[in-house]
Order: structure tokens, then C-alpha cells, then sequence
């Protein structure tokens, strides 16, 4: 029963899904290469240049009914590619990076909300000039999420998921903006009861699209009620966005390492402590993800990021790869048949003289 599960959700992906994606991201690149400014033309490049990532998002889309995938797609490459716009356009040097990181990211709360208003996202930024670039992306995830069925019912946690990435994009601060002293406070106030999470990574669940996507797909089958909202709540906050965004960390450990950047993993002492602390928490994102409606197909995207991220060859240090492993065994049995795709589709990328990100 779980190959069957495995087998069908990736057959699913890669007839319906995929083509799809495809298409969403040609045309995203044709715009973005049609932006003026050099600086935002480059900066929307950056953030569709990382395919598995935009990938990933859309992945969520097995879990909508046929009827609905489409917009379903449409909806979750959107949103990606403005979060991936955005994160690239706050991280670049400038004064009250926490307001000019804070203002660009409202967008993501315009283009899940219906009644809400456009306004100036560059408003603290030096350059505006897209040609109507983030406009776009977030009036076409704001019409693709209001045609879904169930985005009603859905909507309250969608803002709650998106308030908790704005925090972490405006408060993840480098040590020469004033380090991550808010971003704790912001965790500490944040971390659910009794669940035993360090700061670090409550902040990083907060960071994570993971949740968003859930919702998204959740809202595109008709007659959503509460208790199935509030399952994919609790499992992907801080659970699964946590696992997500550690992973990414442990892909980027020695990168930050030679750039002097701070790590969220760098908090723990040893690499034992980090790798404990990760099988514990990929234990739990399982055990969270049997609570949730379709909960096979979110075992599938669940064991799909991890091993995303596990066959980066910037995962490939010895420290890196013994964490890696240790999360790896607690996704039997789907993790090794993924890992093997993951790795088949970046040398398929090498070979074609591109990289997979």
C-alpha cells in the first residue's frame, strides 16, 4: 500500500503537475526578463533560478482534486516565486532592514486575501521599477486562491501562516543588522506549549512556506471543515516547517560557515546535539503528518523535501551527511526510492549544463 501511494502521487506529479509547472515558470521568466531596473531584473531571475524549490511548492498540488489542480498550480508557483523575490530583495544591504523587509512582504498577505488592498511594496526599497512584475505575481495567487472551494474556511489559518513568515523574514537579521535577538523574542512568544522546541527552531518553522502550501491544497477540496484546518495546522506548525527550513540550514552549514553568516543549526554545541535534535524533530513531523486529512500524500511531499535538500551537493560534508542520514531513517520506507529521483533529476540538470536548486 505505501509503494502504491508513493508510485501513484509521483505518477500524479508528473502528468498533471509538472507540465503545468513548466509552463507557469517560462512564462514568470519571460516577465521577469522584462523588468527595467537591472537590480530587480536580476533579483526576480535569482528567485526562479531555484527550480526544485518552486518545484516543491507545487508538489502540494497532488493533494487537489483533478478539477481543481490547475488553479491549484497556479496559486502555489505564484506565491513561491514572490516569497523567493522578495527574500532575495530584503537581504540586500540597506538602513531599517527590519520595516523595509517588513513592508516588501506584505505582498504575500495582498495575494492570499481577497478584500485586501495593493500598496507601495518598495516604499522603503531604492528601486521600484518592475513593470508591474510583483503586481502580477500576487493579483495571479489572490485569483487562483479565491476560485478555490474552500479558501473561506481556510482563510484565517493562511494569514496566521503568513504573519508568522513575515516576522522571520523581517527579524532574521545578520549580526551586522543586530543579530537575532528580536527573532528569539518573537519564538519564545510563539513556541506551543509542552512541545520542547528550542527557539531556533520555532524561528525557523515560522520561516517556512511548507504551511502556506498545505493550506493552499487543502482549500481546493470542497467542504473543508475546522477539525481537518486545524490538523494541517498543528502538523506543519511548528513540525514539518521546522524539519523544512533545518534542512535548507543544513544544506547552506558550510557555505554560511565560509561567509560568516549565522546558521539557525549553529546554535546547537556539537554536531551529535544537531543531529539528535533533527532525528527528533523529523520523528515528530511524521507522527504529526498521520494526524492530517490525505495524510499518505503529505508523507510523500514530506520525505520529498527532505531528501530535496539531502541531495544537494552542498549537503555533501561529512557533517552535513551524517545529519542528513539520521533524518533520512526516520522516513522509511519512501526516502530511498526519492532519494534516487532527486539525484537522477540533478544529474539530469548537469548534464543539460544547468544546476537544480
Amino acid at each position: 500500500m505505501q509503494g502504491l501511494t508513493f508510485c501513484s502521487t509521483v505518477a500524479r506529479y508528473l502528468v498533471s503537475v509538472l507540465p503545468r509547472v513548466t509552463h507557469e515558470l517560462e512564462y514568470w521568466r519571460t516577465r521577469a526578463l522584462g523588468i527595467p531596473d537591472p537590480a530587480l531584473r536580476a533579483n526576480a531571475l535569482e528567485g526562479l533560478s531555484k527550480r526544485g524549490n518552486m518545484e516543491g511548492a507545487a508538489l502540494f498540488a497532488v493533494l487537489a482534486p483533478r478539477a481543481q489542480r490547475r488553479e491549484t498550480v497556479r496559486a502555489l508557483v505564484s506565491f513561491q516565486a514572490a516569497y523567493n523575490y522578495l527574500d532575495v530583495l530584503a537581504e540586500q544591504p540597506g538602513p531599517d532592514a527590519v520595516s523595509r523587509a517588513r513592508q516588501l512582504h506584505t505582498a504575500l498577505l495582498v495575494a492570499l486575501d481577497p478584500d485586501a488592498s495593493h500598496t507601495d511594496y518598495y516604499a522603503s526599497y531604492p528601486y521600484r521599477d518592475d513593470n508591474g512584475y510583483l503586481t502580477e505575481l500576487v493579483d495571479t495567487c489572490r485569483d487562483a486562491f479565491a476560485s478555490l472551494p474552500s479558501r473561506r474556511a481556510t482563510i484565517a489559518a493562511v494569514m496566521a501562516a503568513v504573519e508568522r513568515i513575515i516576522a522571520f523574514q523581517s527579524l532574521n537579521l545578520t549580526e551586522s543588522q543586530g543579530g537575532h535577538e528580536a527573532l528569539e523574542l518573537w519564538a519564545r512568544d510563539n513556541t506551543p506549549d509542552a512541545s520542547g522546541l528550542q527557539w531556533w527552531q520555532v524561528a525557523a518553522a515560522g520561516g517556512s512556506s511548507l504551511a502556506v502550501h498545505a493550506l493552499i491544497a487543502l482549500a481546493a477540496n470542497p467542504g473543508i471543515c475546522t477539525p481537518e484546518i486545524a490538523a494541517v495546522e498543528a502538523a506543519y506548525f511548528p513540525w514539518v516547517c521546522a524539519l523544512h527550513s533545518l534542512m535548507d540550514s543544513l544544506a547552506d552549514l558550510a557555505e554560511d560557515e565560509q561567509a560568516g553568516q549565522r546558521n539557525l543549526l549553529s546554535y546547537h554545541a556539537t554536531i551529535d546535539e544537531t543531529a539528535a535534535e533533527m532525528q527528533l524533530l523529523a520523528r515528530h513531523a511524521v507522527n504529526a503528518i498521520c494526524t492530517v486529512p490525505r495524510s499518505r500524500g503529505h508523507r510523500v511531499i514530506l520525505t520529498a523535501m527532505v531528501t530535496y535538500y539531502t541531495s544537494s551537493p552542498t549537503a555533501s560534508t561529512p557533517d552535513a551527511r551524517a545529519v542528513a542520514g539520521i533524518v533520512m531513517e526516520s522516513l522509511a520506507p519512501f526516502a530511498a526510492p526519492a532519494l534516487a529521483l532527486f539525484k537522477a533529476r540533478r544529474l539530469l540538470a548537469r548534464a543539460q549544463h544547468g544546476a537544480y536548486r
